[in-house]
């Protein structure tokens, strides 16, 4: 078992320092793990390994990532955020709007590519109201890490709980007869609402805007729509027993993703008599992140079967005891500060089997259901990375988008929106998912 930590603290350490390599840096790790596996260190095989990955979770992401080019190149949230500002009445609630809005398309859009599509309407309306973009920017990208974890589809890290936790997209909304984690997120995104209209008080300029952006593709708005309809019903599909067509269960969620793209790609190579869209999906879509999880999905196999997995839970079950209340706490801000300075995918990635594992030692052994940890986990590492510029890759994306035009962000300048975003929001889920999820 130690060898197998020394390997997988050496290769978290090496993805914090040479964060382009993470993909990289997996793959060999999971292969050193393979060969280790060979030489009788510990029961692992190719095989074994290559079984681990949750092919659904890569389909998933990669049909989304798909899909959301589409929609993206279709100009649509552009449209709907310059609708959005005729509406309001000042600056301060339409950097509000905004934030919403940008929440919003994050709880079916990947957060970076939600922050891409928002941050141009952001700076055209800073520009033309002669503002400082930096804080309207800022709240975008907060408010876009904090709708990622409402719905299945809505984050990298939802995803993964997703798919480790077997959950459905309706799952998220209402599981076992109780309100699931997306209420506690829009929650906080209220409570969070109120800091940011506190945090832009004073900004009470009149808004003149205009819906200038013309859509003259709506297939895409339609394909994303088709993507949670059909999500939706996937959750009502029956089981199979067992064989090929369990095997197909098992990766629905990620072929419904999937095809929904090829669908959307073949379309749009109809209409405008060409390919190019292929190579512009191609080229947007998140490879590093695909190569990281594929790596990932196997050293976490790695220290799994080394007994790596079973120590740490039994370390947080010492530190609380047999109080879930006290684990369920650990959970939360543990991931709050961790994530603020770490990448939330390795760390969910990794947590997830920590934490059921910690729920089967909870109540003297018998065990315990693990979604109040779970929920608890994806909260404080999805939320956490607002805390610091660099704590999730919308902060890091919204960031290079201001200096790219000529705008300097200071640590405080994010740390004055974030901190108290964060807090408002991690606080108001934390209760909330005691409140409906806790043991009691």
């Amino acid at each position: 078992m130690l060898v197998a930590l020394i390997i997988f603290l050496i290769t978290y350490v090496l993805m914090l320092s040479f964060q382009q390599y993470r993909p990289w840096i997996a793959l060999t790790s999971a292969a050193i793990f393979i060969i280790l596996g060979y030489a009788g260190l510990f029961n692992l095989t190719l095989f074994s390994a290559l079984s681990a990955v949750d092919y659904n979770v890569l389909l998933m992401i990669g049909g989304t990532m798909g899909t959301v080019t589409l929609f993206i190149e279709s100009r649509m949230p552009a449209r709907l955020a310059e609708i959005l500002i005729t509406k309001v009445p000042n600056v301060k609630w339409a950097v509000c709007a905004l934030a919403l809005f940008a929440g919003v398309i994050s709880a079916f859009v990947d957060n970076v590519a939600t922050v891409l599509m928002v941050a141009p309407v952001g700076l055209a309306i800073s520009r033309k109201l002669k503002i400082s973009p930096v804080p309207v920017l800022i709240s975008i990208a907060v408010s876009s890490n904090l709708q990622g974890a409402a719905t299945l589809v809505g984050d990298t890290t939802s995803i993964l709980l997703g798919g480790y936790a077997s959950m459905t997209f309706l799952d998220f909304f209402w599981m076992l007869g109780k309100p699931g984690i997306f209420w506690g997120v829009e929650l906080g995104a209220l409570v969070s609402l109120g800091a940011l209209l506190f945090l832009f008080r004073k900004e009470k300029q009149v808004v003149s805007a205009k819906v200038e952006t013309i859509v003259d593709d709506y297939i895409p708005s339609f394909l994303m729509i088709a993507t949670v309809v059909c999500l939706i019903f996937a959750s009502f599909i029956p089981e199979p027993a067992g064989g090929f067509a369990a095997s197909l269960y098992n990766l629905r969620s990620g072929l419904i993703c999937l095809a929904i793209c090829v669908i959307g790609v073949i379309i749009h190579c109809t209409r405008q008599g060409s390919c190019a869209i292929i190579g512009k999906i191609l080229k947007d879509l998140d490879k590093d992140t695909l190569l990281l999880l594929f790596g990932l999905f196997m050293v976490i196999e790695g220290i799994k079967v080394a007994g790596v997995i079973d120590a740490a839970a039994g370390l947080f079950y010492r530190v609380s005891g047999d109080n879930p209340f006290l684990l369920y706490t650990l959970v939360v801000f543990a991931s709050v500060i961790l994530s603020a300075f770490i990448d939330n995918i390795p760390y969910v990635a990794t947590m997830l089997p920590v934490v059921e594992g910690i729920a089967a030692l909870m109540n003297g052994g018998a065990g315990i259901e693990p979604y109040v940890f779970y929920f608890g986990l994806l909260t404080g590492a999805t939320l956490g990375g607002n805390l610091t510029p660099i704590g999730a890759s919308a902060n890091i994306a919204a960031i290079g988008i201001l200096r790219k035009n000529g705008e300097t962000v200071r640590v405080s300048d994010f740390l004055r929106i974030g901190v108290p975003f964060t807090l408002s929001a991690v606080l108001t889920g934390y209760i909330y998912i005691w409140i409906v999820w806790g043991v009691h």
